[in-house]
């Protein structure tokens, strides 16, 4: 149980990290140059989508499985192990309190500006970058949270 347990969170966080890594490297880079409208838009539509079921049970698992992984006792687990999951588990709570206490904010208030008289442009300045810089910050959060989670399975 404890080898299925490490597998499902080191998987929930690959798949995390990776969806992160290309909002990073390919969707975010591909939305700077549009026009402000297209962008706040475009925007807007991913914060609508994205938080779907596949995305929160990727979401929830990334805490899940390895506080789950941590609990159940696993005979001849080194400390060094543990300590890998757990430092997993410390990156992936922290990348969510980014999510949640800079992301989420910022996505809410760009929705709130949609049809209410603000320009795109408006919109657009206070959130791009703040929203990139917390983004960076989760997306190597929660790769680090992958990596420590390969070590603690090898």
């Amino acid at each position: 149980m404890a080898s299925l347990l490490l597998a499902l969170a080191t998987f929930t966080t690959g798949l995390y990290a990776g969806f992160l890594v290309c909002f990073m490297i390919g969707i975010m880079p591909g939305l700077t140059s549009l026009p402000d409208d297209q962008f706040a838009a475009a925007m807007r539509r991913f914060n609508e989508k994205v938080p779907g079921p596949v995305f929160l049970v990727l979401f929830l698992g990334v805490i899940a499985f390895p506080v789950a992984a941590l609990v159940v006792p696993v005979d001849g687990r080194t400390s060094a192990e543990g300590g890998l999951v757990a430092g997993a588990l410390a990156c992936a709570v922290l990348s969510h309190l980014v999510t949640v206490g800079g992301n989420i904010p910022l996505n809410s208030a760009l929705a709130a500006s949609e049809g209410g008289g603000d320009d795109d442009g408006a919109a657009r300045r206070p959130f791009e970058s703040r929203w990139n810089t917390l983004h960076r910050m989760r997306t190597v959060l929660s790769t680090g949270a992958f990596a420590l989670l390969v070590a603690a399975a090898v």
